[in-house]
C-alpha cells in the first residue's frame, strides 16, 4: 500500500484535470471489471504487463535466444515453458501453431534442421521426438530407358526355326555371322557390307557358326557333322574336322582349343594346332547337346542337353565334375557372368521356362525365376550387372534383366516367331536377335562402358530394312 501511494503521488496530471476527474473516469471503468475494490482495479492493470507477455520476456520463450547452446535447445524450452506456463500453456498441434490469435506464429516450432547431436539436449537424448518433424527421403534414380523398337531390321531368308540350332554370331571385329540355309553370310556392321563366306552344297547345311575371340576365324558346323575352320578376312576354309555321327549343332572356342556338342550326346575337343580331328571325347549327355559355353577364364565348361541336364567340365578330367539337374526341359540358353567367377545362369525349354543361377565353387543353386515362357538364350552385359534373355513358346519375347534383384528393366516384342538366336555387338551396347520369321532385329539395350548411358553411333547403324543378300 505504501507503494501504491508513492506512485500516486508521482503522477504528473495535465493541466485542468484534478484529481476528482480522475477517480471519476477510474470509477467508470470499474464497472466493467471483475474486481471489486476500486484502488485494486486502478492501478493492478495499468502497471503489470499483460501476463503472456511477461512470462515470455522473462525466460526468452519468443524472440531472445536461450542461454542453452544453439541447435540443442528446443526440447529443453519446451520442457521448461510447460513447467513455468503450466500445461495447458503448452501445445504442439499444427492449429495452436498456425492460430492468427497466437502471439507469434513461430511458437512451439522445432527446427530439426538446426539439431546438434552432440547437444546433451537434443531431441533424442530427451527420449522425444516433435510430431512435424518429417524424414526427406532421397529421391529415386530415374530408370534407364530403353527404346521398345529395333532401330535396324535385317531380312534373312532361310534362317532355320530350329531350338537346338546356333546361327548367328557377332565377332570382336564388328562382323555378323549368320547361317542361312547351306550358306553362311558375313555382315559388317561398319558399312552394311555382305560377303558370302562360303556354299556347303545342296546335301549340307549349316547347324551352327562361331567367331574366335580375336574374331578371325569361324568355325562352323555342318548336318554332317563335320567342323570346319575359315579365314573370315580372306574367305578361305583352313582345315576341315571330323568326329561326330549327326549334325553339329553347338560349338564354344577356349583359345585354340574349339569344343562342338552335337546330335550323337558328345562333346568333342579340337586343338587346331595338331592334325587330330579331335583331342578328346566328353561323354555326359544322354541326349543332344544343344548348349555350351566356356568360362571367362577358360577353367571350366558348362554344357546343356536335350536330357535337362546342365554339366560342368574342368580341363583335368573327361567327367562332368558338377551335374545339376533342376531344370525339368531342353538346356540350351547358358552364359557365364562377366563380374563373378563362378557365375553361371541357365534357361530351361517350354515345360521348365526358368532361369537358373549357379554357384559352380559348390554347386549351389543362388536363384531362379520363372519367365513364363520357354527360354531360348542367355547374355550377360559387360558394362552393367544385367542380364538379357530371349524366348520362345509363348510370348517370343525379349527380356532385359537387373542382377540380382532379378528386376525386370524392359521387354521387348516384334519377332512373330520363336527368338532362338541372340549375339551382342563388340562394345557391349546393341544385340541382334533372330528367329524363325526370317528377321535379325538390332536393339539398343545396355549403357556404354563408360558413360554407362545408351550412345546411338549414327555412322554405323541407319533406319530402314535391308536384305541381308
Amino acid at each position: 500500500m505504501e507503494a501504491t501511494e508513492k506512485k500516486k503521488s508521482s503522477l504528473n496530471l495535465p493541466v485542468g484535470m484534478s484529481q476528482t476527474s480522475l477517480n471519476l473516469e477510474t470509477t467508470n471503468f470499474s464497472r466493467f471489471s471483475t474486481y471489486t475494490s476500486p484502488s485494486k482495479t486502478t492501478y493492478s492493470d495499468r502497471f503489470i504487463p499483460c501476463r503472456t507477455s511477461s512470462r515470455f520476456e522473462t525466460f526468452s520463450l519468443v524472440d531472445k535466444p536461450s542461454p542453452v547452446k544453439e541447435g540443442g535447445n528446443d526440447a529443453y524450452v519446451r520442457l521448461l515453458r510447460s513447467e513455468l506456463l503450466g500445461i495447458d500453456s503448452v501445445t504442439s498441434s499444427p492449429s495452436a501453431q498456425s492460430s492468427p490469435m497466437s502471439p507469434n506464429k513461430n511458437i512451439f516450432r522445432f527446427k530439426t534442421e538446426h539439431s546438434n547431436p552432440s547437444s546433451p539436449y537434443t531431441q533424442s537424448s530427451i527420449g522425444y521426438q516433435a510430431s512435424s518433424t518429417v524424414e526427406v527421403a532421397t529421391p529415386p534414380k530415374a530408370p534407364r530407358k530403353i527404346p521398345k523398337t529395333p532401330h535396324k531390321v535385317l531380312d534373312a531368308p532361310s534362317l532355320q526355326d530350329d531350338f537346338y540350332l546356333n546361327l548367328v554370331d557377332w565377332s570382336s571385329q564388328n562382323v555378323l555371322a549368320v547361317g542361312l540355309g547351306t550358306c553362311v553370310y558375313l555382315w559388317t556392321a561398319a558399312t552394311s557390307k555382305v560377303t558370302k563366306l562360303c556354299d556347303l552344297g545342296h546335301r549340307d547345311s549349316v547347324c551352327s557358326v562361331q567367331w574366335t575371340k580375336e574374331g578371325s576365324y569361324l568355325a562352323v558346323g555342318t548336318s554332317h557333322g563335320d567342323v570346319q575352320i575359315w579365314d573370315g578376312s580372306r574367305c578361305k576354309k583352313v582345315r576341315s574336322m571330323d568326329g561326330h555321327q549327326t549334325r553339329t549343332g553347338v560349338l564354344a572356342w577356349s583359345s585354340c582349343i574349339l569344343s562342338s556338342g552335337s546330335r550323337d550326346r558328345n562333346i568333342l575337343q579340337h586343338d587346331i594346332r595338331v592334325p587330330n580331328n579331335f583331342v578328346s571325347k566328353l561323354v555326359g549327355h544322354k541326349s543332344e547337346v544343344c548348349g555350351l559355353k566356356w568360362s571367362h577364364d577358360d577353367r571350366e565348361l558348362a554344357s546343356g542337353g536335350n536330357d535337362n541336364q546342365l554339366l560342368i567340365w574342368n580341363l583335368q578330367s573327361q567327367q562332368p565334375h558338377l551335374r545339376l539337374t533342376e531344370h525339368t526341359a531342353a538346356v540350351k540358353a547358358i552364359s557365364w557372368s562377366p563380374h563373378q567367377s563362378g557365375l553361371l545362369a541357365s534357361g530351361g525349354g517350354t515345360a521348365d521356362r526358368c532361369i537358373r543361377f549357379w554357384n559352380t565353387a559348390n554347386s549351389n543353386q543362388i536363384n531362379f525365376i520363372d519367365t513364363g515362357s520357354q527360354v531360348c538364350n542367355l547374355l550377360w552385359s559387360k558394362n552393367v550387372n544385367e542380364i538379357v534373355s530371349t524366348h520362345g513358346y509363348s510370348q517370343n519375347q525379349i527380356m532385359v534383366w537387373k542382377y540380382p534383384s532379378m528386376q525386370k528393366v524392359a521387354t521387348l516384342t516384334g519377332h512373330t516367331l520363336r527368338v532362338l538366336y541372340l549375339s551382342i555387338s563388340p562394345d557391349g551396347q546393341t544385340i541382334v536377335t533372330g528367329a524363325g520369321d526370317e528377321t535379325l532385329r538390332f536393339w539398343n539395350v545396355f549403357p556404354s562402358a563408360k558413360s554407362q548411358a545408351q550412345v546411338r553411333d549414327s555412322g554405323v547403324w541407319s533406319l530402314g530394312r535391308t536384305h541381308i543378300r
